[in-house]
């Protein structure tokens, strides 16, 4: 005799409550039945504790002995870890989208693609960039060091020869430059003065 591990229905309409039962597989579904293992109930969420209600000693039990758990039932069971998950195989290609549809899927792929693909660019430039002038700082920091060098040596050497110079061409200078330079000084004047005229 095959047996099932099957549920049987019970409650009211639309108020739907199952018995999980042993039952011989050529019984009614609400027929006679060897053993009643659990309860389910559908009705509530899915994480209630009152959902799946079930004797684990019982149904490994007849799982041993060689009843075949339905597809429902071995989803059940493959939930509470007893068996594994049946496998779904998709016969036809109703569940697919339509021509349009997939035409309409793709290009969305294709954007999204290229819009990565600028980011990415984008994201390159910016590091290529942030690279260059950290490569050129230091070049112009080695360049200082030999414009200062210079800089000194040239006040070093140009510097002491004026200042000793200066006040010998003060002492040399003779008396008659004096009235040249007091000349020059009486002249810059008088252009200024012809200048005022005019806005007067």
């Amino acid at each position: 005799m095959a047996t099932k591990i099957r549920l049987a229905r019970g409650g009211s309409k639309k108020r739907p409550f199952y018995r999980i039962v042993v039952a011989d597989e050529r019984a009614p579904r609400d027929g006679n039945f060897i053993e009643k293992i659990g309860n389910f109930n559908p009705m509530v969420p899915k994480d209630h504790k009152e959902r799946v209600v079930i004797s684990k000693e019982r149904a490994e039990h007849w799982l041993k002995v060689g009843a075949q758990p339905t597809e429902r039932m071995q989803r059940i069971l493959s939930e509470l870890g007893m068996m594994e998950a049946p496998k779904i195989t998709e016969k036809t290609k109703k569940h697919l989208p339509k021509a349009k549809a997939q035409e309409r899927v793709k290009a969305k792929e294709e954007a999204a693609l290229k819009a990565e693909e600028d980011a990415k660019a984008a994201a390159e430039a910016a590091k290529a960039e942030a690279e260059k002038p950290a490569e050129e700082v230091p070049a112009s920091t080695e360049e200082q060091p030999v414009q200062e060098e210079k800089s000194s040596e040239v006040t070093s050497e140009e510097i002491p020869a004026p200042a000793e110079e200066a006040p010998a061409a003060t002492e040399e200078a003779p008396a008659d430059e004096a009235p040249a330079a007091t000349e020059e000084a009486s002249t810059e004047p008088e252009p200024a003065k012809k200048e005022e005229q005019p806005k007067e």
